[in-house]
């Protein structure tokens, strides 16, 4: 797929993002549930279909354990009277140890080019 469109589903991705945390500081939660799950598929696919890019790899499994952890803790929020913010910390943490080992290898990497 050619970069033009990806960017343009990117942008796509940022509406339900926004919608869904709007609809969980909103409390509203058919808006929050409802725009998790486009949400969370549309980064799985951009990670997807960016697997040939180790950077962007990278950096976008971060982002899909960031949009599950929240949705995750949303969710909780909404149904679980807060239960699930252990879960949701795995997802963060995971995320973190993802781009933790992403940048270890780029520091510990004898050249600065990005690998594919």
């Amino acid at each position: 797929m050619y970069k033009h469109n990806i960017r343009k589903i990117e942008n796509l991705h940022i509406i339900f993002w926004l919608l869904k945390d709007f609809g969980w500081v909103q409390d509203i939660h058919i808006l929050g549930m409802v725009m998790a799950l486009p949400t969370v598929a549309i980064a799985l696919w951009l990670t997807w279909q960016m697997r040939e890019d180790y950077t962007e790899t990278a950096h976008n499994i971060a982002v899909c354990c960031w949009i599950i952890a929240n949705s995750i803790w949303m969710t909780g929020e909404f149904f679980f009277e807060d239960g699930t913010r252990p879960i949701a910390t795995v997802f963060f943490g995971l995320g973190i140890v993802v781009l933790g080992f992403y940048y270890i290898s780029e520091l510990c990497s004898p050249t600065k080019t990005n690998k594919q």
